[in-house]
């Protein structure tokens, strides 16, 4: 009687497997069709929109640089020896020579002395200095004023510009030209004694 119920009950449990397997299967079956899925739904409660807005930039103004000043044009040593025709040289009149004042004071200090003199030292001949080429073709006039140390035999001791133009040859053109000359000396009491004079030179050329 044991055995014929132990068999039984092997033969019946693949059964009732089988059985609770499928029953349980209908069940989830059923489950999902009775009862929805539910779904998490995300709303946009607002949307941004991005606005870009165009603004239009000004063009920069370019300002234009004025150029630089021009350098100044310094005169070049020409290459040729021709002097051209329509330059002429004051020449000194020795009849206005004596009106010649006494020289101003001098610029170098204690190298300038005044001594007192009755007659100024007149030349004995004109002073007619060489016009530089550098001037010339620059076109550069004007007047050179030269202090002169006259000693007591009329030979130029020593000179210093007063006034000058300098850096175009022509202080240098007046004092050779004055060097070259010899003068009466100046006369103190009626005795020759060296003094300082101013000479000018002028410088011009012929329009």
């Amino acid at each position: 009687m044991r055995s014929e119920s132990s068999a039984a009950i092997k033969y019946l449990y693949p059964v009732i497997v089988r059985v609770t397997g499928l029953s349980g299967i209908l069940i989830l079956i059923f489950t999902f069709l009775v009862f929805p899925r539910s779904t998490n739904t995300m709303e946009l409660d607002e949307e941004f929109q991005i606005i870009i807005e165009q603004i239009d930039i000004p063009q920069t103004e370019q300002f234009d640089q004025p150029p630089p000043p021009a350098r100044p044009s310094v005169p070049v040593e020409s290459e040729s020896e021709d002097i051209a025709d329509d330059i002429t040289l004051d020449e000194f009149n020795l009849d206005e020579f004596d009106a010649w004042d006494a020289p101003p004071p001098p610029p170098e200090g204690p190298r300038v002395k005044f001594i007192p003199y009755d007659d100024p030292p007149v030349p004995l001949r004109p002073i007619r200095p060489k016009y530089p080429e550098i001037a010339q073709e620059a076109g550069i006039e004007g007047t050179v004023v030269v202090q002169v140390f006259v000693d007591e035999r009329g030979r130029v001791k020593d000179t210093v510009i007063l006034k000058g133009i300098p850096n175009t040859g022509l202080d240098e053109a007046a004092t050779e030209a004055i060097r070259n000359v010899r003068f009466r000396p100046a006369k103190q009491r009626e005795r020759a004694v060296g003094v300082w004079i101013s000479i000018p030179v002028n410088f011009r050329l012929k329009s």
